[in-house]
């Protein structure tokens, strides 16, 4: 997905001096909770006690934001939540109503009918996962990293901008951050959701035109692959396949967003007027072993890595895989790949705005 959602920059100012005021009351809460436990849970980072001078800030947050929501229903973090949405501003609420109606990865919201889906699946993700969110924060592999998985949750917790605005990447490209990615001319790419080719073309300017050996294109649109072959028509071993990638192999037919092309999913059941789609596994589709794996394919990221169950476990490529289509896909795709591999290190860099966290991905290398 490539469109972000516009909000008014005067509400953003006016509601980050509201979130700091809420961040020290809640954080001075939670303070004195945590000291009176004594923060004693072994085999974790939670046994540090909160006042500890060797604590820092970033495992601080952290530790006080899952003390917030460990142990509460799903009803009661969805009335919590709820409460932070209805405390923005009116333009704010109203520019993201407007962003889940265009882009409904993350369940509708729509206080005029009632319809809060979008609420009850941010605080089901707290209730049933809040020990996976704690073991992704142990196993990311920098500060960077852990700063930005605080960020994401607390925007979906309390609808915090200002975490959100500080880690967003400015200076390196989406998928190639230079401290985290290295190439050579050895390179065999697949690049999920290629889309107009951009990803491709940002390879190249990132690290030059000798610096693979082979690039497989997947995208499921053929007018959107059309206009790719015009936009890479001179580049050398770039290979274009009209196809989808899944955890089985099959047809299915495509299903347009009313937002952009580059949102089309596929689906079992859309309109039958939809065109079909072939649906691949990487582990068939690709015979010969690849060194990098890029997937931003609107919510099938976690079907296309079991998909290549063999080459992620036999071959331990590069894996640059968005986790934001779906709340859950933020811990489950990294416990894939532990399971698939157990030698990968996990990173995360966001490239979204700061109203909702769109454009993040994983990197396990």
């Amino acid at each position: 997905m490539r469109e972000p959602c516009a909000l008014q920059g005067a509400a953003y100012f006016a509601l980050r001096r509201r979130n700091a005021v809420n961040s020290i009351l809640i954080r001075k809460l939670r303070l004195c909770k945590s000291a009176e436990k004594n923060c004693s849970r072994a085999g974790s980072f939670y046994s540090v006690p909160a006042y500890h001078n060797h604590v820092n800030k970033s495992d601080r947050d952290i530790r006080l934001l899952l003390d917030e929501v460990k142990g509460k229903s799903e009803e009661e973090l969805f009335a919590e939540i709820r409460a932070y949405f209805e405390a923005l501003s009116p333009d704010v609420r109203l520019s993201l109503e407007n962003f889940f109606a265009r882009y409904p990865f993350w369940g509708k919201l729509d206080p005029k009918v009632g319809e809060y889906e979008e609420i009850r699946l941010r605080a089901r993700l707290f209730a049933d996962h809040a020990e996976d969110l704690e073991w992704l924060y142990g196993e990311l592999g920098d500060y960077r990293s852990k700063r930005t998985l605080y960020a994401v949750l607390s925007n979906k917790l309390r609808y915090d901008f200002a975490s959100l605005r500080a880690v967003t990447e400015n200076l390196f490209d989406e998928y190639f951050d230079l401290d985290l990615i290295s190439v050579s001319e050895e390179e065999v790419v697949v690049d999920l959701g290629a889309y107009l080719g951009e990803t491709v073309l940002s390879y190249l300017a990132n690290f030059g035109k000798n610096s693979y050996k082979h690039i497989y294109c997947y995208e499921i649109t053929p007018e959107s692959a059309a206009k790719m072959r015009r936009h890479l028509a001179g580049v050398r071993e770039v290979e274009i396949r009209v196809k989808g990638a899944a955890d089985v192999s099959g047809r299915m037919r495509l299903s347009p967003s009313l937002a952009s092309a580059s949102a089309n999913t596929l689906d079992t059941s859309p309109s039958p007027d939809s065109p079909e789609v072939e649906v691949v596994t990487l582990d068939e589709d690709v015979s010969s072993p690849f060194t990098m794996l890029i997937a931003d394919i609107e919510g099938g990221e976690y079907a296309a890595l079991k998909g290549a169950a063999r080459h992620i476990a036999e071959e331990h490529p590069k894996l640059l895989v968005s986790v934001y289509h779906g709340n859950d896909d933020l811990w489950r795709i990294p416990r894939l790949i532990r399971a698939l591999s157990p030698n990968y290190k996990f990173y995360l860099r966001y490239k979204g705005t700061p109203y909702y966290p769109t454009e993040l991905t994983l990197f396990a290398l």
